[in-house]
Protein backbone atom coordinates (compact mmCIF):
# COMPACT_ATOMS: atom_id res chain seq x y z
CA UNK A 1 0.00 0.00 0.00
CA UNK A 2 1.32 3.20 -1.04
CA UNK A 3 2.73 5.63 1.80
CA UNK A 4 1.63 9.28 2.58
CA UNK A 5 3.72 11.65 0.02
CA UNK A 6 6.52 13.62 1.99
CA UNK A 7 5.66 16.84 0.94
CA UNK A 8 2.14 18.69 0.43
CA UNK A 9 1.67 22.38 -0.59
CA UNK A 10 -2.19 23.56 0.28
CA UNK A 11 -3.16 26.91 -1.56
CA UNK A 12 -6.48 28.30 -0.78
CA UNK A 13 -8.26 30.34 -4.11
CA UNK A 14 -11.44 31.02 -2.85
CA UNK A 15 -13.58 31.98 -0.11
CA UNK A 16 -16.94 32.65 0.64
CA UNK A 17 -19.42 32.40 4.18
CA UNK A 18 -22.74 30.62 3.07
CA UNK A 19 -26.04 32.00 4.37
CA UNK A 20 -25.98 30.20 7.48
CA UNK A 21 -21.94 31.04 8.40
CA UNK A 22 -20.16 28.12 7.34
CA UNK A 23 -16.62 29.14 5.72
CA UNK A 24 -15.90 27.54 2.22
CA UNK A 25 -13.01 27.50 0.95
CA UNK A 26 -11.40 25.87 -2.28
CA UNK A 27 -7.98 25.02 -2.24
CA UNK A 28 -5.23 23.30 -3.90
CA UNK A 29 -3.21 20.56 -2.47
CA UNK A 30 0.01 19.26 -4.64
CA UNK A 31 -2.63 20.03 -8.04
CA UNK A 32 -5.08 18.56 -6.69
CA UNK A 33 -8.54 20.67 -6.52
CA UNK A 34 -10.42 20.52 -2.75
CA UNK A 35 -12.92 22.20 -0.69
CA UNK A 36 -12.74 22.68 2.93
CA UNK A 37 -16.08 23.96 5.10
CA UNK A 38 -15.60 25.19 8.48
CA UNK A 39 -18.50 25.84 10.94
CA UNK A 40 -18.99 29.42 12.59
CA UNK A 41 -17.02 29.62 15.88
CA UNK A 42 -13.97 26.87 14.83
CA UNK A 43 -11.42 29.38 15.20
CA UNK A 44 -11.78 29.89 18.99
CA UNK A 45 -12.91 26.13 19.52
CA UNK A 46 -11.26 23.48 17.39
CA UNK A 47 -13.29 20.94 15.76
CA UNK A 48 -13.38 17.56 15.03
CA UNK A 49 -12.99 16.81 10.77
CA UNK A 50 -15.35 15.03 8.35
CA UNK A 51 -13.84 13.52 4.88
CA UNK A 52 -16.64 13.72 2.22
CA UNK A 53 -15.77 10.96 -0.09
CA UNK A 54 -17.28 10.64 -3.66
CA UNK A 55 -17.70 9.34 -6.85
CA UNK A 56 -15.70 12.06 -8.74
CA UNK A 57 -16.54 15.25 -10.15
CA UNK A 58 -16.32 18.03 -7.47
CA UNK A 59 -18.09 20.96 -9.69
CA UNK A 60 -20.87 18.33 -10.80
CA UNK A 61 -21.27 16.91 -7.64
CA UNK A 62 -21.40 20.32 -5.56
CA UNK A 63 -24.93 20.77 -4.42
CA UNK A 64 -24.91 17.29 -2.51
CA UNK A 65 -21.74 17.95 -1.11
CA UNK A 66 -22.14 21.32 0.16
CA UNK A 67 -25.32 20.13 1.65
CA UNK A 68 -23.56 17.15 3.43
CA UNK A 69 -21.39 20.08 4.58
CA UNK A 70 -23.73 21.74 6.24
CA UNK A 71 -25.24 19.59 8.06
CA UNK A 72 -21.80 18.22 8.95
CA UNK A 73 -21.25 22.33 10.25
CA UNK A 74 -24.49 21.99 12.14
CA UNK A 75 -23.50 19.10 14.14
CA UNK A 76 -20.19 21.14 15.29
CA UNK A 77 -18.00 19.55 12.74
CA UNK A 78 -15.50 20.98 9.58
CA UNK A 79 -15.22 19.03 6.46
CA UNK A 80 -13.79 18.57 2.88
CA UNK A 81 -13.47 16.79 -0.08
CA UNK A 82 -10.79 16.32 -2.58
CA UNK A 83 -10.90 15.84 -6.18
CA UNK A 84 -11.14 11.69 -7.23
CA UNK A 85 -8.21 10.68 -9.77
CA UNK A 86 -8.96 11.12 -13.68
CA UNK A 87 -12.06 13.20 -13.09
CA UNK A 88 -12.70 16.77 -13.06
CA UNK A 89 -10.49 18.54 -14.14
CA UNK A 90 -7.45 16.27 -13.54
CA UNK A 91 -5.75 14.78 -15.97
CA UNK A 92 -7.85 11.48 -17.74
CA UNK A 93 -5.81 8.04 -17.53
CA UNK A 94 -6.26 6.03 -20.46
CA UNK A 95 -6.35 2.65 -18.84
CA UNK A 96 -9.42 3.80 -16.41
CA UNK A 97 -10.96 4.57 -19.25
CA UNK A 98 -10.78 1.79 -21.57
CA UNK A 99 -12.18 -0.10 -18.41
CA UNK A 100 -14.54 1.98 -18.20
CA UNK A 101 -16.01 1.67 -21.29
CA UNK A 102 -15.32 -2.68 -21.25
CA UNK A 103 -17.97 -1.90 -18.06
CA UNK A 104 -20.40 -0.17 -19.92
CA UNK A 105 -19.99 -2.70 -22.98
CA UNK A 106 -20.67 -5.43 -20.84
CA UNK A 107 -23.76 -4.19 -18.75
CA UNK A 108 -24.99 -3.18 -22.62
CA UNK A 109 -24.70 -6.46 -23.46
CA UNK A 110 -26.33 -7.93 -20.70
CA UNK A 111 -23.04 -9.89 -19.72
CA UNK A 112 -21.68 -9.95 -16.36
CA UNK A 113 -18.88 -7.56 -15.07
CA UNK A 114 -16.00 -9.62 -14.77
CA UNK A 115 -13.59 -9.26 -11.75
CA UNK A 116 -10.76 -8.06 -14.76
CA UNK A 117 -12.65 -5.23 -15.66
CA UNK A 118 -13.43 -3.79 -11.57
CA UNK A 119 -9.82 -4.77 -10.20
CA UNK A 120 -8.60 -2.53 -13.79
CA UNK A 121 -11.03 0.30 -13.12
CA UNK A 122 -11.61 0.49 -9.05
CA UNK A 123 -7.94 -0.64 -7.62
CA UNK A 124 -5.70 1.61 -9.81
CA UNK A 125 -8.22 4.84 -8.13
CA UNK A 126 -7.11 3.34 -4.82
CA UNK A 127 -3.83 3.33 -5.08
CA UNK A 128 -3.70 6.79 -6.06
CA UNK A 129 -6.88 8.17 -4.30
CA UNK A 130 -5.56 6.82 -0.86
CA UNK A 131 -2.53 8.81 -0.10
CA UNK A 132 -3.88 11.97 -1.80
CA UNK A 133 -6.87 11.82 1.01
CA UNK A 134 -3.99 10.94 3.56
CA UNK A 135 -1.94 14.38 2.46
CA UNK A 136 -4.60 16.18 2.48
CA UNK A 137 -5.49 14.96 6.06
CA UNK A 138 -2.18 15.79 7.10
CA UNK A 139 -2.80 19.52 6.04
CA UNK A 140 -6.03 20.39 7.03
CA UNK A 141 -5.77 18.67 10.44
CA UNK A 142 -2.28 21.48 10.81
CA UNK A 143 -5.13 24.39 9.83
CA UNK A 144 -6.58 26.86 12.86
CA UNK A 145 -10.19 25.53 14.32
CA UNK A 146 -9.27 21.89 13.30
CA UNK A 147 -8.57 18.85 15.74
CA UNK A 148 -9.24 15.07 15.09
CA UNK A 149 -10.61 13.14 15.74
CA UNK A 150 -11.60 12.27 11.92
CA UNK A 151 -14.70 10.40 10.29
CA UNK A 152 -15.14 9.54 6.29
CA UNK A 153 -18.03 9.76 4.67
CA UNK A 154 -19.25 8.43 1.36
CA UNK A 155 -17.78 6.74 -1.69
CA UNK A 156 -15.96 5.03 -3.72
CA UNK A 157 -16.44 2.27 -1.10
CA UNK A 158 -13.35 0.86 -1.90
CA UNK A 159 -11.19 3.89 -1.16
CA UNK A 160 -12.90 4.17 2.26
CA UNK A 161 -12.00 0.61 3.37
CA UNK A 162 -8.63 1.09 2.46
CA UNK A 163 -8.25 4.18 4.16
CA UNK A 164 -9.50 2.79 7.47
CA UNK A 165 -7.48 0.34 7.14
CA UNK A 166 -4.27 2.56 6.67
CA UNK A 167 -5.11 5.66 8.68
CA UNK A 168 -5.39 5.53 12.30
CA UNK A 169 -6.89 8.75 12.74
CA UNK A 170 -9.87 7.96 11.03
CA UNK A 171 -12.40 6.71 13.98
CA UNK A 172 -15.52 6.39 12.21
CA UNK A 173 -16.58 5.63 9.16
CA UNK A 174 -20.06 6.27 7.11
CA UNK A 175 -19.56 4.17 3.90
CA UNK A 176 -21.91 4.13 0.28
CA UNK A 177 -22.43 0.88 -1.04
CA UNK A 178 -22.70 2.36 -4.54
CA UNK A 179 -19.71 1.20 -6.50
CA UNK A 180 -17.83 -2.11 -7.38
CA UNK A 181 -16.05 -3.90 -5.17
CA UNK A 182 -12.95 -5.97 -6.07
CA UNK A 183 -12.11 -9.14 -4.42
CA UNK A 184 -8.89 -7.55 -2.83
CA UNK A 185 -11.27 -4.97 -1.05
CA UNK A 186 -13.41 -7.99 0.58
CA UNK A 187 -10.00 -8.72 2.13
CA UNK A 188 -8.49 -5.67 3.36
CA UNK A 189 -12.29 -5.14 5.19
CA UNK A 190 -11.37 -8.05 7.51
CA UNK A 191 -8.77 -5.55 8.35
CA UNK A 192 -11.09 -2.85 9.38
CA UNK A 193 -11.85 -1.77 13.03
CA UNK A 194 -13.37 1.17 13.26
CA UNK A 195 -16.95 1.61 13.72
CA UNK A 196 -19.39 1.66 10.20
CA UNK A 197 -22.47 2.72 9.43
CA UNK A 198 -23.05 1.14 5.79
CA UNK A 199 -25.99 2.66 3.38
CA UNK A 200 -26.77 0.55 0.55
CA UNK A 201 -29.77 1.49 -2.00
CA UNK A 202 -31.48 -2.07 -2.32
CA UNK A 203 -32.53 -1.59 -6.01
CA UNK A 204 -28.82 0.68 -7.19
CA UNK A 205 -28.43 -0.35 -10.77
CA UNK A 206 -25.18 0.13 -10.79
CA UNK A 207 -24.22 -1.84 -8.00
CA UNK A 208 -23.88 -5.72 -7.25
CA UNK A 209 -26.31 -5.67 -4.17
CA UNK A 210 -24.45 -9.50 -3.18
CA UNK A 211 -20.59 -8.26 -3.10
CA UNK A 212 -21.96 -5.09 -0.92
CA UNK A 213 -23.51 -7.95 1.50
CA UNK A 214 -20.32 -9.44 0.91
CA UNK A 215 -18.23 -6.76 2.11
CA UNK A 216 -20.22 -6.24 4.99
CA UNK A 217 -20.24 -9.64 6.20
CA UNK A 218 -16.19 -9.44 6.04
CA UNK A 219 -15.63 -6.22 7.86
CA UNK A 220 -14.07 -6.91 11.24
CA UNK A 221 -15.41 -3.98 13.29
CA UNK A 222 -17.39 -4.76 16.60
CA UNK A 223 -19.53 -1.94 15.64
CA UNK A 224 -20.82 -2.03 12.12
CA UNK A 225 -24.47 -1.31 10.92
CA UNK A 226 -25.85 -1.86 7.73
CA UNK A 227 -29.09 0.58 6.79
CA UNK A 228 -30.68 -0.96 3.13
CA UNK A 229 -33.03 1.45 1.75
CA UNK A 230 -35.63 0.38 -1.56
CA UNK A 231 -34.82 2.68 -4.68
CA UNK A 232 -32.24 3.19 -6.78
CA UNK A 233 -28.94 4.98 -6.64
CA UNK A 234 -30.05 8.26 -6.64
CA UNK A 235 -33.25 7.40 -4.24
CA UNK A 236 -31.83 7.74 -0.82
CA UNK A 237 -34.25 8.89 1.78
CA UNK A 238 -34.11 11.71 2.95
CA UNK A 239 -33.92 10.24 6.65
CA UNK A 240 -30.90 7.78 6.15
CA UNK A 241 -28.92 11.65 6.15
CA UNK A 242 -30.32 11.96 9.27
CA UNK A 243 -29.28 8.87 10.67
CA UNK A 244 -25.32 8.69 9.40
CA UNK A 245 -25.28 12.41 11.12
CA UNK A 246 -26.20 11.14 14.37
CA UNK A 247 -23.63 8.06 13.77
CA UNK A 248 -20.81 10.61 13.62
CA UNK A 249 -22.25 12.79 16.37
CA UNK A 250 -21.84 9.26 18.54
CA UNK A 251 -18.24 8.49 17.49
CA UNK A 252 -16.66 12.53 16.86
CA UNK A 253 -17.93 14.43 20.02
Amino acid sequence: MNATPSSTTLTFTTEQRLDDGVLERRFTLNEVPGILWTPPGAASAPVPLLLLGHPGGQDRMYPRLAGRARRAAADGFASATIEGPGTGDRPRDADADRARADLRAARAAGEPVTDDIVDRLVLPLVDQAVPEWRSALDTLLAQPGIRGPVGYSGGVIAVGVRLAVVEPRIVAAGLFAGSFVPRATLDEARRVTVPLHVLLQWDDEGNDRQAALDLFDAFGSAEKTLQANLGGHTGVPAFAAADAARFFARHLR
